[in-house]
């Protein structure tokens, strides 16, 4: 009967062991061939890396396995039910363009696992195909939504215009991108740059280099015409250098040259075309300078990988692998009700500046960052121009005629 005992003690601490011994696997999806999904990816695993080094979770390690979405729906859904069901992962992260989300939207929903997102601003398809709480309850948004992104342009622009009267921002040209993306910017952009705020506001479409395009000859000479205080387009990191190529070549200079990709080109502030574009985004590497969480961030980057983070889902996924690993630790597992409550306490101080919690949005209850930066090229780097208590730099403008 000893013996029986002991056999059983032997077999229990086995198990036990084994448990701790086991991994927790994250799903990690992204548009691979996209700068987002390649830096995203890495940054995401350089998380990884350090959370094992520290002891990892629960007496475990994680795991992260990256699947391609190509930016595609179908390939996104695929990704998820081959994560799912092969994989057998216990959290999903990751996720660029809004299009390749809302692919994905039935099988998250199916397999009811937490998912914290780091892409996908169109609210229009994608918060609307989540749909409200409790049924999305397991989906954690940390980028923001276009009309997160809408407010802080208008309230950015609007502060900047005040502090100097000489900036003009009443003439509005947007060029987008043909797919979810763009469509759900314009409507956005439309909505908040209104007649009623004292706002012109045009815009055309444009089919993104990203997807087989790269012509933007129409759409240029459509905002040369409308003469827009601000000119911003809306697209992809494929789209930054042809088009600023093609905009010089018809000697258009507005007031503002404004991108808002989800990223840069990889030595984008290399080249000669760079100088004084203005952009959208939520992490520069300026902020070194005042944001240790952020010079941490880079530091250990630059000397894992030996380049420099060029787009902000290179932080932006390294704060969701941390998210998730605290939330599992606070919960104590990775079951979705449990870890949905645990992440609901999140508290991050961030690399990008914030420091993240979740809030309800316009429909999901688990909204991240709410709010974008404004941004410009100056000698090779992005300074940030607003918010003010963040400013490395004062905007050069009004942007330089072509030469």
């Amino acid at each position: 009967m000893k013996r029986m005992m002991f056999a059983l003690a032997v077999l229990v601490m086995l198990a036990g062991s084994a448990y701790a011994q086991g991994t927790i696997k994250l799903g990690g999806i992204w548009t691979l061939a996209d700068i987002t999904g390649k830096q995203g990816s890495a940054a995401a695993q350089m998380a990884v890396d350090e959370i094992n080094a520290a002891g990892g979770v629960l007496g475990k390690k994680l795991e992260l396995i990256v699947a391609d979405d190509e930016g595609k729906a179908d390939k996104a859904a695929a990704a998820v039910e081959k994560l799912a069901t092969v994989d057998k992962v216990d959290v999903f992260i990751g996720g660029m363009a809004s299009g390749a989300e809302l692919g994905k939207i039935p099988a998250f929903k199916k397999y009811n696992k937490v998912v914290m997102s780091t892409g996908a601003a169109a609210s229009t398809v994608v918060e609307k195909a989540l749909g409200p709480s409790p049924g999305s309850d397991f989906y954690f948004h940390l980028h923001p939504w276009d009309y997160n992104q809408g407010a802080s342009y208008l309230e950015g622009w609007t502060a900047i215009n005040k502090k100097d009267p000489t900036i003009k921002i009443a003439r509005v040209f947007l060029g987008y991108e043909d797919g979810a993306f763009g469509q759900s910017s314009w409507v956005a952009t439309k909505t908040l740059f209104n007649p009623s705020m004292g706002f012109t506001i045009d815009g055309a479409s444009f089919k993104s280099a990203a997807f087989g395009g790269g012509d933007y000859t129409a759409m240029l000479e459509a905002a040369k015409a409308f003469k827009p205080d601000i000119f911003l387009w809306a697209g992809y990191d494929a789209d930054a250098l042809p088009m600023l190529e093609q905009a010089k070549a018809m000697k258009f200079s507005p007031g503002i040259f404004l991108g808002a990709p989800p990223g840069w080109p990889k030595d984008f502030g290399k080249s000669k075309l760079a100088p004084n574009v203005t952009l959208y985004g939520m992490w520069s590497t300026a902020m070194n300078k005042n944001n240790p969480a952020s010079e941490k961030f880079y530091k250990n980057y630059v000397a894992k990988f030996k380049e420099e983070p060029a787009t902000y889902f290179a932080p932006l996924a390294y704060a969701a692998v941390y998210i998730v690993a605290d939330g599992i630790k606070a919960a104590g597992t990775t079951e979705t009700a449990p870890l949905v409550k645990a992440l609901e306490a999140t508290k991050y101080t961030s690399p990008l500046g914030e420091t993240i919690t979740f809030s309800p949005s316009m429909i999901i209850k688990h909204q991240g960052i709410t709010r974008q930066k404004i941004l410009q090229w100056q000698n090779g780097e992005q300074q940030v121009i607003w918010p003010f208590e963040a400013a490395t730099a004062t905007l050069v403008y009004p942007f330089p005629a072509w030469k």
